[in-house]
């Protein structure tokens, strides 16, 4: 074992380059990173800086440096899609081979709606593809009036449920997602992710999306280096929505964000915890609250307020001690449209052990990230993925 605490940073969205494959999705020339840092004139990430990420990429106002403290590389994809689940489930081992549904342009079918409203005992408004924020401005107000439930998707492969966390209640909403997540188990509907999406307020303009989110996932179809790893008596604790994309699936403790910022802080906090394994960490703001609203403004200062809060939690590392910071995949905040976009993801790596720095070799698979983790701790890994254990001197 050449770590003892491996921290694994999700920057959710984060991506770095439009993947050879990105025509296929209607995803040419994106570049998250470099098209948000372009669109505010240039990032300040001195930490990221250090580390060698303006070595990897072009990043306006984040610089190469003679001398960085880390490794890094760009992983491409090999499962088919661009979302949250099969991005992070790729990145611990498994693939998938084809995408989740999605009902983007139709929203979903009438069986489907009825089906829900029988066993509820709710009716269904919205069933369309909507902006979060912009669907409780339209029907958040009749929903408090009549009880009826705001269903809408998105880009992604979801459903999901809006309601009123006072006058709807928390519980009903979360029972309504349960029976959500039971019916849209036929493969004809079988979406990725059910999520419950509570809110406050008692007017149009003025109702905001709670902390209270739950995403009621599918479950990976088989073992991930999660599994492996708690198995084998390790740690393996999850910070923001990592528990619910892997639905508690090898996870021994999980602690929920209320944002990226709030996300950061906790792992800075379990830096002071005495445990042997992983902590797996996912920031979803960069995704929610900016790239499907297409902010390249507020994903910078995302981005900028992320490298203060890393440069902190890099202070307090033990010798023994591996970070990884990553993504899942791309959303450019300054392409067209409101979907993910199909892109690279970036690996940096730094411990203070390391004598050595600079790029390795490019990876096939976001798995070479599980297997890197698998190779340290010497557990079994997935068959999928290549380890860059022997490359991190």
């Amino acid at each position: 074992m050449t770590y003892k605490r491996i921290f694994t940073i999700v920057m959710d969205s984060v991506g770095v380059g439009a993947m050879p494959d990105a025509e296929k999705y209607n995803d040419e020339g994106s570049d998250t990173l470099g098209h948000t840092a372009s669109a505010v004139g240039g990032l300040k990430m001195p930490a990221m800086q250090r580390l060698g990420l303006g070595n990897l990429h072009h990043v306006e106002g984040v610089f190469p440096v003679d001398n960085p403290e880390g490794y890094y590389t760009k992983l491409l994809e090999k499962s088919v899609g661009k979302d949250t689940m099969t991005g992070h489930w790729e990145m611990m081992g498994l693939y998938i081979d084809s995408p989740f549904q999605t009902f983007t342009e139709t929203g979903f079918p009438a069986d489907l709606i009825k089906e829900l409203e029988e066993k509820t005992g709710h009716k269904v408004i919205g069933n369309k593809s909507a902006s979060g924020t912009e669907i409780l401005d339209e029907l958040g107000e009749r929903h408090m009036k009549t009880g009826e439930m705001i269903v809408y998707t998105s880009a992604d492969s979801v459903l999901q449920i809006a309601a009123h966390e006072e006058t709807f209640g928390l519980d009903e909403l979360y029972r309504c997602c349960e029976i959500a997540r039971e019916i849209m188990m036929k493969p004809e509907w079988k979406v990725g992710r059910i999520i419950a999406r509570p809110f406050i307020g008692d007017k149009a303009g003025s109702f905001q999306r709670t902390p209270n989110r739950h995403d009621l996932a599918l479950k990976p179809y088989g073992r991930t280096t999660l599994n492996e790893l708690k198995d084998n008596g390790f740690d393996v604790i999850s910070v923001g929505k990592i528990n619910d994309i892997f639905v508690g699936e090898g996870i021994t403790e999980s602690h929920k964000s209320l944002s990226s910022v709030h996300g950061m802080e906790q792992t800075i906090e379990l830096a002071d915890k005495d445990f042997k394994g992983l902590c797996f960490v996912n920031l979803v703001d960069f995704d929610a609250k900016w790239g499907h609203r297409r902010n390249p403004e507020g994903y910078a200062k995302e981005l900028e307020d992320f490298d203060i809060l890393l440069g902190k939690l890099l202070d307090k590392l033990n010798e023994d001690d591996l970070v990884i910071c990553t993504a899942d995949h791309g959303n450019d905040p300054t392409y067209k449209g409101t979907d993910h976009t199909r892109e690279m993801i970036l690996m940096v790596a730094y411990s203070k052990s390391m004598n050595g720095s600079g790029l390795i070799r490019q990876g096939s698979s976001f798995a070479d990230i599980g297997a890197t983790i698998s190779d340290n701790f010497n557990v079994p890994h997935p068959a999928n993925g290549e380890s860059f254990l022997g490359s991190l001197k």
